[in-house]
């Protein structure tokens, strides 16, 4: 049976740069409209792992990543076609600012008619910020800049200063004044977990609370066309993939998890922190995550080193991504100079620094299969160990390394599993002896 076209209420929420808010508004509309009784699906254009976290507890939905790159426009339309059939407001919070990147965010509201709200930090500009709105709506043509939001306003009158500079054509939805009770702390780059966050589900609904009317406004539906028929996955029935998930290792893609599944693979959570033995399973992956912010429980839990290490003796395939690679070392040197032995899979020593290390999208040839995905962290790793393959970036730099040892294959790289799904199948079911 032909899968016909779907349509849906959507905007793509950007902003100028990054900082502006845009991550806290995707969330308030969510719950404002979540609380309505509307079904919500929420998205973020790029690799990030901390929005989402916010969004899924704003919106009570699975949140994906849409990125024409890492993604891939079919797997893109894919999942906006899906979302379009049960939601009634889908959202996309883009990435930094609108322009920026190759793909941009931009680039994925022209790609799909996504309208575009832009959040934009009015704390410090009266009708200048007009003047910044009508750069953005015409920088670049097909994109539809639709509507703005004005966040951080100090006063009423501010606002009116802000709504005066508008110009025409852009609708203007109000705005959102200063308060320290809606912000969301954040680490490095990026947002806190929300489970760190205790009292997150409180900021949000007051964020939410404080949305002016004019700010639920939606525009029309948009038309997603139907995806492509989808390929037969390879078969991972009969395969149980041990999955580390706690505060340490928590950075996973919803749809590496939901392709694991599609392919007839059974899911085993556990905890590297608390638990003393792995699931019974046939493959383990060690997600990214905080190792170094939980470097003592970490190396202090024997019984689940000892067992880690046990599955690897037994050739049993192992896939460790960023923390979970750091994991994997010999040695973890946290940010104040504390180390600790740690698996010793991987011969080794990381260490976290300051300043950023990497940070972008990647691409590899490995085993024959082109693998995508990306990379963000603050450790440097140090080996003698030759790597298998070095990604390279979208315009040809040289990227991370990545390194196969017995049945572990690791890297700093976070894959996304559907760029390359016979690959992936053949890794968590590889043996020992293919890779040694």
């Amino acid at each position: 049976m032909p899968v016909n076209d779907a349509s849906c209420p959507a905007l793509l929420i950007a902003a100028p740069a990054s900082g502006q808010g845009k991550t806290l508004v995707t969330a308030a509309l969510a719950r404002r409209h979540a609380r309505a009784g509307k079904r919500v699906r929420v998205f973020k254009c790029g690799p990030d792992f901390l929005d989402p976290m916010i969004h899924e507890v704003a919106s009570g939905a699975t949140v994906q990543q849409l990125d024409l790159f890492m993604v891939g426009e079919e797997e893109c339309r894919r999942l906006l076609h899906a979302a379009a059939q049960e939601a009634d407001l889908i959202l996309v919070e883009g990435v930094m600012g609108l322009y920026d990147g190759d793909p941009s965010a931009a680039d994925l509201a022209r790609r799909f008619g996504l309208p575009v709200m832009a959040v934009i930090d009015a704390s410090s500009m009266a009708q200048t910020f007009g003047a910044l709105v009508h750069g953005l709506a015409t920088y670049q043509p097909g994109v539809n800049l639709t509507a703005v939001l004005a966040n951080r306003v100090g006063s009423a009158r501010h606002a009116q200063l802000l709504e005066q500079g508008m110009p025409q054509g852009v609708r203007w939805l109000g705005s959102l004044g200063r308060d320290p009770a809606i912000g969301l702390p954040s680490r490095h780059l990026g947002l806190v977990q929300a489970g760190e966050i205790a009292d997150l589900a409180e900021r949000l609904d007051r964020a939410a609370d404080l949305l002016p009317e004019t700010a639920l406004w939606l525009p029309e539906p948009v038309a997603f066309a139907a995806p492509a028929p989808a390929q037969p996955l390879p078969s991972l029935a009969g395969t149980t993939v041990a999955i580390a998930r706690d505060a340490a290792f928590a950075f996973l893609y919803p749809a590496n998890l939901a392709f694991l599944e599609r392919a007839g693979a059974r899911l085993a959570f556990f905890s590297p922190l608390a638990d003393h033995a792995l699931p019974e399973c046939d493959a383990l992956w060690l997600p990214g995550g905080y190792p170094e912010l939980h470097l003592a429980r970490l190396a202090a839990n024997t019984p689940m080193l000892a067992a880690i290490r046990a599955h690897h003796a037994a050739g049993k395939p192992i896939l460790a991504e960023c923390g979970g690679m750091l994991y994997a070392c010999e040695t973890l040197e946290d940010a104040e100079q504390n180390r600790a032995e740690l698996l010793g899979l991987l011969p080794g020593r990381a260490r976290m620094q300051s300043r950023l290390a990497a940070l972008g999208m990647q691409e590899a040839m490995l085993d024959g299969h082109r693998l995508r995905g990306h990379t963000f962290h603050y450790s440097t790793l140090e080996t003698a160990l030759a790597p298998l393959v070095q990604a390279r970036t979208p315009d040809g730099r040289a990227g991370e390394r990545l390194f196969r040892c017995g049945s572990l294959t690791a890297s700093y790289m976070h894959l996304y599993f559907v760029s390359a799904p016979v690959l992936i199948a053949a890794l968590f079911g590889r043996s020992a002896q293919a890779g040694t």
